[in-house]
């Protein structure tokens, strides 16, 4: 590849496009003639208040944000939100949340801090391999919302329907699945994703939340940073944020849309996944681990039938200059697949010949 990079593919911090990357090489010690690099500039200046409103504005085009909605950029990725949420949300302190691995379940014991945490559906059973039945849910009458993990990165399932809510609010996590593909904002109360698996650096959430679920009657204990509405009515300015990784986001999000948007994204990740999932369905080798009609775009777990296996495909495929395709450590190998697309000649290397030919292509035009 181009510089001697690698095909990275981490969950996050993800690889980003290779053209984004040289424009921010380019801007890095005179932004736009300010005379500065945007991580030195004050986020008071008009230049940022610029950057800060081109990013907002491109990513309400970009997912059809609905006016009612506000676009909060908050410091710190997941497990932040995973308290925030039902700081802000558990007015009566009573939320349903839907179990499907690693991330949801991190997100349970969090809320479960906070109030009643009722799990009213959940793919345990089978080592999160599936996503249960939401469409009867048993949601109490007084919970103050349902939450999802939309995608699990780690067990690489995601919804293809969203649950039957009955009328309670959507709350949902998109990290390992932001604008991967199209989403109807208004179906949810609250969309968050931290940025460092689909969109930008490490450090930084975006949360999509409606107006009128910002609240001024919080817990006097709840820290003033975290209250959602803090952020809304500063305008994610309230300290300093993280400039950085909000100029970086703003970049990634013009790049979407002058690629054809989200509907074009699905579509490549469409694709890409396809021919990925046919070779592992009929490989004698590896096996995919996720109930076919679960299966993730974005993250493809597969194994072979032992650890020693699993180890010589990744040194094979790291000699090949192909990154963390290991995986988490509570899962055998896992892929990645991002939704940017870009190109690479590097050779096959060593793989066994079954990985060969059709396995390094659908890599390499996954990145």
């Amino acid at each position: 590849m181009k510089y001697g990079r690698t095909y990275n593919f981490s969950a996050g911090p993800a690889m980003m496009p290779e053209s984004v990357l040289e424009e921010i090489a380019a801007e890095m010690m005179n932004y736009r003639g300010s005379g500065m690099c945007v991580m030195e500039m004050s986020h008071r200046s008009k230049v940022f208040e610029d950057i800060l409103a081109e990013a907002k504005a491109d990513l309400r085009k970009l997912m059809g944000i609905p006016d009612n909605y506000k676009i909060l950029f908050v410091q710190g990725g997941g497990h932040v939100q995973f308290a925030m949420v039902p700081m802000n949300l558990m007015k009566n302190g009573v939320a349903c949340y839907i179990e499907t691995g690693a991330w949801s379940q991190k997100a349970i014991k969090e809320a479960q801090k906070f109030g009643e945490v009722k799990i009213s559906a959940s793919s345990k059973d089978k080592n999160f391999s599936y996503v249960p039945d939401c469409s009867n849910l048993d949601v109490p009458a007084d919970a103050d919302y349902v939450y999802i993990c939309e995608n699990e990165t780690i067990h690489g399932t995601t919804y293809h329907k969203l649950p039957d809510t009955k009328g309670k609010v959507l709350v949902s996590d998109q990290s390992s699945m932001f604008l991967s593909r199209p989403c109807d904002v208004s179906r949810y109360g609250l969309i968050w994703g931290g940025v460092q698996k689909n969109v930008g650096p490490a450090g930084m959430a975006v949360a999509i939340i409606r107006e009128d679920l910002l609240r001024d009657d919080l817990d006097p204990k709840v820290p003033t940073y975290l209250s959602y509405k803090i952020h809304a009515d500063a305008d994610s300015l309230y300290n300093t944020p993280n400039c950085w990784a909000i100029y970086c986001c703003g970049k990634i999000f013009r790049y979407l849309l002058e690629m054809g948007g989200l509907a074009e994204m699905d579509r490549r990740n469409r694709e890409k996944a396809a021919v990925l999932y046919d070779f592992l369905d009929q490989s004698k080798l590896f096996r995919g681990t996720v109930a076919k009609e679960d299966r993730s775009l974005m993250n493809v777990p597969f194994a072979t039938p032992s650890k020693e296996q699993d180890a010589e495909v990744v040194a094979a495929t790291k000699a090949a200059g192909f990154d963390n395709l290991k995986g988490h450590r509570r899962r055998h190998a896992r892929l990645h697949l991002q939704r940017h697309a870009q190109g690479g000649r590097r050779g096959p290397g060593r793989l066994p010949p079954e990985v060969r030919s059709p396995t390094l292509r659908v890599l390499r035009s996954s990145t």
